[in-house]
């Protein structure tokens, strides 16, 4: 039996153990906000530690913490050492969203049904810390690699901008890897991604009687006319094209806003948060002084209001490295091989950790366990589930890919 039937062979061959490891990781909540992770990370070392794989933990001070607008954070860090040679690192986030409404299946409970595992983290990204693991087990097992070293690291700042998970790591200098692969789908290789920037406006105006309306400014009726500015912004996003196969074009969101003090009074305060998803070609600085300027513009329009803007995140584009090609190369046999049809790669309007690594002069792509779309994934929806099929056949490929990178 050739070296890559082996690693399929064990992977088949444990896979519902690996279930099973998939299953702790998604009861164990980590929503974020409000961010208390630790508790995941020390569940996980536990469950990492009883399959021989030894997790140094490397909390971060709760100042820092604090300051990124989390509760607790541990990152986690596997290293395996094979002997002299490249250095491959394999991330994946364990914080996610809150669950939401509408759920069908117990959003904790790892549910196995018609064969695909329900829960949140089940596809993004709690799945790949199953991916990994169980493809390092594998190339272990099997190959016995005398080469090179491999690195499991599981964060959980994903969510706000990895800036104490992976910025934080490289920052001090526990990690730097020659190459490295972050979480991802199973049906295209990423190698480019959007960048984000999100801001809370906060509009002022003057609280007063709903009877006496004029006594007061209305500061709901000025959010609502920078809004609208800021809305039309999209129709202008829409002509610019990105070269990028993958990426389309820039867009904006506004996903909160809260304000007011009751039904009967005319609201003095009203503030919202918008998400501004950029293109690789942009340049995040003028995008914000732009956004800044519309926001200015429509506020003065509207008598008696201030506003005050406050950039919560900034996650540059990730813009591939020559470097990345090993990766690329191998991914594409690995996953035409198991798969049975061609990997592309791909950019994502998605934002990732990855371009931390690039930023620092690492190679990275992403790849992992997934469906063809964030949509099918039910990603940020009820119901997020995975394909365990798709699960297992992804593990094959990074334990195939493993074993090419340290030949």
């Amino acid at each position: 039996m050739k070296p890559y039937e082996q690693l399929d062979a064990w992977i088949d061959a444990h896979f519902d153990e690996q279930v099973r490891f998939l299953q702790e990781l998604i009861r164990v909540p980590t929503d974020t906000p409000p961010g208390n992770n630790a508790p995941h990370a020390d569940r996980a070392a536990e469950l990492l530690r009883a399959m021989g794989l030894d997790a140094e933990k490397h909390p971060v001070p709760e100042a820092e913490v604090r300051a990124a607008g989390l509760e607790s954070i541990t990152n986690l860090l596997v290293r395996r050492t094979y002997g002299p040679g490249k250095t491959v690192l394999l991330n994946a986030h364990g914080d996610v969203v809150p669950p939401g409404e509408g759920w069908t299946h117990d959003p904790y409970g790892g549910e196995v049904e018609d064969g695909k595992i329900y829960g949140r983290a089940s596809a993004v990204s709690k799945c790949d810390f199953s991916t990994y693991a169980f493809a390092v087990r594998a190339l272990e097992a099997v190959a016995r690699p005398k080469a090179g070293k491999v690195e499991l690291l599981f964060t959980y700042d994903e969510e706000f901008g990895g800036e104490v998970g992976p910025a934080w790591l490289l920052k001090y200098k526990v990690i730097h890897p020659d190459l490295m692969i972050a979480a991802g789908f199973s049906y295209q290789v990423i190698t480019a991604h959007n960048g984000c920037l999100q801001m809370e406006v906060t509009v002022h105006g003057k609280m007063a009687h709903a009877a006496i309306p004029d006594s007061g400014v209305d500061a709901l009726q000025a959010a609502v006319h920078i809004l609208n500015a800021l809305y039309a912004q999209n129709t202008l996003y829409k002509q610019v094209c990105s070269k990028v196969e993958g990426i389309t074009h820039p867009y904006l969101n506004v996903g909160m806003i809260e304000g007011g003090t009751n039904t009967n009074v005319i609201p003095g305060r009203v503030s919202f948060k918008l998400d501004r998803r950029m293109i690789p070609e942009e340049n995040p600085a003028e995008v914000e002084a732009t956004l800044r300027q519309v926001i200015a513009e429509a506020a003065a329009q509207q008598p008696g209001i201030t506003v005050d803007v406050r950039r919560i995140l900034l996650a540059n584009a990730m813009k591939p490295l020559m470097g990345n090609k090993p990766l690329v190369e191998a991914i594409q046999k690995h996953g035409q091989a198991v798969f049975g049809e061609a990997i592309p790669a791909l950019g994502t309007p998605l934002y990732t950790d990855v371009r931390l690594f690039c930023e620092a002069g690492i190679p990275g792509v992403i790849y992992g366990a997934g469906p063809r779309t964030v949509l099918e994934s039910h990603a940020k929806r009820a119901d997020e589930r995975l394909d365990l099929e798709d699960l297992r056949r992804a593990t094959k490929v990074i334990a195939r890919t493993l074993h090419d990178l340290l030949a």
